[in-house]
């Protein structure tokens, strides 16, 4: 997620006209000013999430999940974990942008996180148990949240990106869905 918001231009990317496996569902995009509309479909997908990886995951052996989901990619459990982390790191971000003026927020090195033994050998279970819970609470925030809400900012200090929450919910409802389509996609190339 770090190197999305890195390369987000305010306007997204076009996306891909060939499956490209990185990006199964195509990059982030949007257009023009983000409407009421458009920010409860994000919502949704934020609530939905959760149901969404489960069900990618069901019923993976163990060596499925030890499985990259394209060359040099990360495993169906390190994905499945960088999610939980990414999430994490996101719903965070949103309660500092609600309660500070512009905070800036503290990145975190993803590649990095993506090799710890919790990352690369835990149970996908808790991943799973820590999404549902997080997206709950999200929901639950998101649900509550003012048009003005929506307009409260956080600073990237490497970037230094100055990004919206209406911007950042956008960014991570695509970002669970593109995760979701790695785990998919893979599932659909094996067979599994």
């Amino acid at each position: 997620m770090e190197a999305i918001l890195k390369q987000w231009k305010g306007k997204g990317t076009r996306n891909l006209s060939v499956v490209d496996e990185r990006y199964p569902i195509g990059r982030f995009t949007y257009e023009g000013k983000i409407s009421a509309d458009q920010r409860m479909q994000w919502i949704a997908d934020i609530s939905l999430l959760p149901t969404q990886l489960s069900t990618a995951l069901e019923g993976l052996s163990e060596e499925q999940l030890d499985t990259p989901y394209r060359t040099y990619g990360w495993t169906v459990r390190q994905v499945a974990h960088h999610i939980a982390d990414s999430h994490l790191n996101s719903f965070t971000r949103f309660k500092l942008a609600l309660t500070e003026k512009q905070p800036t927020i503290k990145p975190y090195y993803e590649e990095q996180w993506a090799l710890l033994p919790d990352s690369k050998q835990a149970p996908v279970v808790l991943s799973i148990a820590l999404v549902t819970a997080l997206h709950a609470r999200w929901d639950y925030l998101l649900q509550a949240m003012r048009e003005e809400d929506f307009a409260r900012t956080f600073r990237h200090p490497e970037s230094l990106k100055v990004l919206r929450l209406d911007e950042a919910l956008g960014i991570y409802s695509w970002h669970g869905r593109h995760h979701v389509a790695h785990i998919t996609s893979l599932r659909g190339r094996m067979g599994w």
